[in-house]
């Protein structure tokens, strides 16, 4: 059986966390890690050396967007004159006004998509937009598809402390001190329509913050339904554990991978974070 002839190509950038067993293997725009004159862009650098890295150096690492040169050169990796570019949310990022600098440079033609979203989530958009170019299907229900997967999609993260989100400027030095006395732990996720952090639930310990991300997943799909989860992790796997076995108390689990929180989104959330990506059922094109 011959495959289907793709229409176009898909390329993201380095906001996605890519599951291993979602089509994620797609050209990436990075973004860079930066230890103040040290300028290293995220497929340089592993996430082990970035751990060792932050506990040792003094200096406290930024992040710096895809240039659009970068994003050109994912373009060309991408092989074919029409591409999908996914960005990171716009609301979080200016990666999408790089990919536009880019796409008004470039050969191809060139859409661009703000999946008004990060990580996990980002991943399940980019796994859409892959499956429609694998099955040959046309631009137009790649977008459909990722559009159905954002709305019906969930993402859910927690850190151990408020302390690198302050450093890299995300919250103020009152409500980070503030978070640290309390012992408080935020749960957040990224507002659909803004494409902004927007904090759901503070919980008073590291552990009881994953409970409550279940408990988010439950409240929003109803006890009984049927999920698919990715998990991403930071220093402690374990916490995937935990959160799958709260899961499966509620629900049935139909699809699950896990994966590490890339060294980039690792700047602001530390060491000891965990996220939560969950849909019901199947993927827009099993319907």
């Amino acid at each position: 059986m011959t495959q289907p002839t793709s229409q176009f190509a898909v390329v993201t950038d380095g906001g996605l966390d890519a599951l291993p067993t979602l089509r994620n293997n797609v050209p990436v725009a990075p973004f860079s890690v930066n230890f103040g004159e040290k300028s290293i862009p995220m497929n340089r650098i592993t996430r082990e050396e970035f751990y060792r890295e932050l506990a040792t150096n003094p200096v406290h690492p930024t992040s710096s967007q895809p240039s659009p040169q970068q994003w050109l050169d994912a373009f060309d990796q991408a092989g074919q004159s029409d591409v999908l570019a996914i960005t990171v949310s716009s609301g979080l990022s200016g990666s999408r006004n790089a990919a536009e600098q880019a796409r008004d440079l470039a050969p191809q033609s060139v859409t661009i998509h703000d999946s008004m979203t990060i990580s996990g989530a980002q991943a399940f958009q980019v796994h859409a937009a892959a499956t429609a170019a694998a099955r040959g299907e046309s631009l137009d229900t790649a977008l459909d598809w990722m559009r159905k997967v954002h709305e019906e999609t969930e993402f859910f993260f927690t850190i151990e402390t408020l302390e690198y989100l302050r450093k890299g400027g995300r919250i103020g030095r009152v409500a980070a001190a503030m978070g640290g006395l309390l012992n408080l732990k935020p749960v957040i996720t990224v507002d659909k329509q803004t494409g902004t952090y927007a904090n759901v639930a503070r919980v008073r310990s590291y552990k009881g913050s994953i409970e409550a991300m279940t408990q988010q997943v439950t409240k929003r799909y109803g006890e009984g339904t049927p999920l698919r989860v990715g998990f991403m992790y930071g220093t402690h796997e374990e916490d995937v554990d935990l959160a799958l076995q709260s899961l499966q108390q509620r629900h049935p689990i139909v699809w699950t991978d896990r994966a590490g929180v890339n060294p980039v989104l690792s700047i602001h959330v530390g060491p000891r974070a965990f996220e939560i990506t969950a849909a019901p059922g199947d993927w827009p094109w099993e319907k």
